[in-house]
């Protein structure tokens, strides 16, 4: 997309809230590799996209771990729904494609495992697919924040997580995709942050003060500097990694 800004495709995506204007399921995969194991890992999960075409189905997004969490690799796949996901028709058809591609999901499954030394699969409701992927699309340096919320604060996270887009969004800064828990591995919360490059993610810190103090008070907070703190009031475990685009 070289003539779409990522703000502005950013901004197609999420509206000014931060809350996604529908929701859509996607499954998560974290997977850390068996030492030695991480390209061979890659390949498999490469040669695989051939059964979501010949499925019918969203290819999954692949992100490769630069700096922070355990994992090697962010495996994003929009589903649809639950019941979709689930159904016995779907379950058929993927499975049928993968036999005409020569690998069956127990065969390709088996390769993972064989290949994983640590493995987490959530299921979370997020932005449309097609409008995350444009997102997604456009930039090639990604940050994603994962949450536990301490007992009572889930709802208050997450509007803490739209606060933070807010903010953002007043300083014309990207404004991280939100996705929230449905099932599965222990996160309540993630954000997505998706940015040209590094340099991109790291401009924030040439901002002005003053403005991003009007930023941060505008959309709730007591002032800039009382946003983590406010944050760390509401979560039992936060975790940061920056990521590059894998596939």
């Amino acid at each position: 997309m070289p003539v779409l800004s990522l703000t502005l495709a950013l901004a197609l995506a999420m509206p000014p809230s931060g809350a996604p204007s529908e929701s859509e399921v996607y499954r998560v995969t974290l997977i850390r590799a068996a030492p030695g194991g991480l390209l061979q890992l890659i390949d498999l999960l490469g040669s695989r996209m051939a059964v979501y075409d010949a499925a019918g189905e969203e290819r999954p997004i692949v992100l490769r771990h630069r700096q922070g969490d355990q994992w090697d690799l962010f495996v994003l796949t929009p589903v649809g729904s639950l019941a979709e996901y689930f159904s016995a028709e779907r379950v058929s058809r993927h499975a049928d494609a993968a036999e005409s591609i020569g690998m069956s999901e127990d065969a390709f499954e088996q390769g993972v495992r064989d290949l994983t030394s640590w493995r987490q699969d959530l299921f979370v409701e997020g932005p449309p697919a097609e409008l995350a992927r444009t997102v997604i699309d456009a930039g090639t340096f990604f940050h994603v924040e994962m949450f536990i919320a301490l007992p009572g604060m889930y709802a208050e996270l997450v509007q803490e997580r739209k606060m933070e887009n807010a903010y953002s969004a007043a300083l014309g800064r990207p404004q991280p995709m939100i996705f929230t828990r449905l099932m599965g591995a222990e996160w309540d919360v993630f954000t997505l942050g998706v940015y040209r490059d590094l340099s991109h993610y790291a401009e924030s810190d040439a901002i002005p003060a003053d403005e991003a103090e009007a930023a941060a008070t505008a959309a709730g907070f007591e002032g800039r500097e009382y946003i983590g703190s406010y944050m760390r009031t509401l979560i039992l475990e936060h975790r940061d990694t920056l990521m590059g685009r894998e596939m």
